[in-house]
């Protein structure tokens, strides 16, 4: 792991007025734990989200708990996964998402992270997955087919390209630990690293 483990990754949101995210990838003895917040401001609408997504050693979402603070107070959302099924925090199946292996935050770019590391694409490769989407602000939390597709490397970054049927299609370039250092149209990393 690099220095993000120790100083975590900024980013500016570049697809809202104001929004700043900041996020790290930890590793733990069974796996993984990202933890990040996103405060935005978009007109009239303000808000805070908190998350944190625990994988195994595979990097497969095991549990995902998203938190926003907003005018209408604090909401929050907890699903676990075991080997593709997924449960509510309150233990209730979600068969919606069965087969989900990643958890997407769309806040914030550090759950483009799972993917990237999970699938492990060569250049020229790709592959369609299906992800629980948990959208931000009202935590709407939904199946996803996406696709990533990885490029050869250019000045030192990875090159990806991510797609998905609600967002569209967008250029992504990582880091060696598979953390975004720029998201077309959506945002930049901040700092040194970026």
């Amino acid at each position: 792991m690099s220095s993000l483990t120790q100083h975590p990754a900024a980013w500016s949101r570049t697809d809202v007025p104001e929004g700043l995210g900041l996020g790290t990838l930890l590793p733990e003895p069974d796996g993984y734990r990202l933890e990040a917040g996103e405060v935005v401001v978009e007109g009239d609408e303000r808000f805070l989200t908190r998350f944190t997504v625990r994988t195994d050693l595979a990097w497969t979402t095991r549990e995902v708990r998203v938190e926003v603070v907003s005018a209408r107070g604090t909401e929050s959302v907890t699903l676990t996964a075991h080997g593709g099924n997924w449960t509510d925090g309150e233990g209730r199946p979600r068969p919606e998402l069965m087969g989900c292996l990643d958890a997407d935050v769309a806040a914030t770019p550090l759950t483009n992270t799972l993917p990237i590391r999970r699938l492990g694409l060569n250049p020229g490769e790709y592959r369609d997955i299906a992800v629980a989407w948990i959208d931000i602000p009202c935590l709407r939390v939904r199946r996803v087919r996406q696709r990533y597709t990885r490029h050869p490397s250019e000045g030192g970054l990875e090159r990806y390209t991510y797609r998905d049927p609600l967002r569209g299609e967008y250029r992504l370039s990582v880091d060696a630990d598979g953390l975004v250092v720029d998201y077309e149209r959506f945002a930049r990393r901040l700092g040194p690293d970026s």
